[in-house]
């Protein structure tokens, strides 16, 4: 099989957890896109190449993969997924060599499922999210555009999780649940019944501390 090129957008530590992933894959990585004045620095063994105003340099050439985080919110990411998809450009779909996916899930361009995460039989997953490392989503649950669960949560069955909700490390979502959009979920809470309001939860159970603005 040939090997893809991919390009990264964004130098953080995210992006080194992507790197680790996208080389277990088996991509061939031609560089890194980040801020000015990090071009020409390493990202591991990777070259800041230039910066998001290169893009189009790269269409056609590689796909690209958006390696910011996602713990406040995801405008950076959906910024760079805009930027993207106005020049053209095509997402990469990275699972990770130790990850399983099952053959009866979708997942949508641009996702990133992390190493030793495990995504079952009759999942969704939209665009340009993160299932970071030992997540579990289990049967038929659906996750939207735009979200990141969070280390070593778990989405029980039958749970629907809206569009750009970020899911904290090693909480529970309750089996059948949903989550509303622009939903955050503190790390290690027990979410045990669907929570529309958008704000942050936290807790066990889990409960609105902020309301959004």
């Amino acid at each position: 099989m040939e090997q893809k090129n991919l390009i990264l957008l964004g130098g953080g530590g995210h992006c080194k957890s992507v790197i680790d992933v996208a080389e277990s894959a088996g991509y061939n990585i031609l560089g890194v896109l980040d801020m000015p004045e990090n071009v020409g620095k390493n990202v591991l063994a990777y070259k800041v190449i230039g910066t998001d105003y290169d893009i189009l340099q790269y269409i056609g050439i590689a796909e690209f993969v958006i390696t910011v985080g996602f713990i406040k919110n995801p405008a950076i990411r959906i910024k760079l997924c805009n930027k993207v998809k106005e020049a053209g450009g095509k997402f990469a779909t990275i699972v990770a060599s130790t990850a399983h996916v099952s053959n009866y899930s979708t997942l949508g361009e641009g996702t990133v499922v992390m190493h030793q995460a495990v995504v079952n039989a009759g999942v969704q997953i939209g665009t340009n999210c993160i299932i970071n490392t030992f997540t579990n989503i289990e049967h038929d649950a659906v996750v939207g555009n735009q979200c990141h669960i969070s280390t070593g949560t778990m989405v029980n069955g039958n749970c629907k999780v809206g569009e750009r909700c970020f899911i904290g490390s090693q909480s529970v979502l309750a089996n059948g649940i949903n989550v509303g959009d622009d939903i955050i979920v503190g790390a290690g809470s027990f979410v045990r019944k669907s929570i529309s309001e958008k704000g942050i939860y936290s807790g066990n159970p889990a409960v609105l501390k902020i309301k959004a603005k």
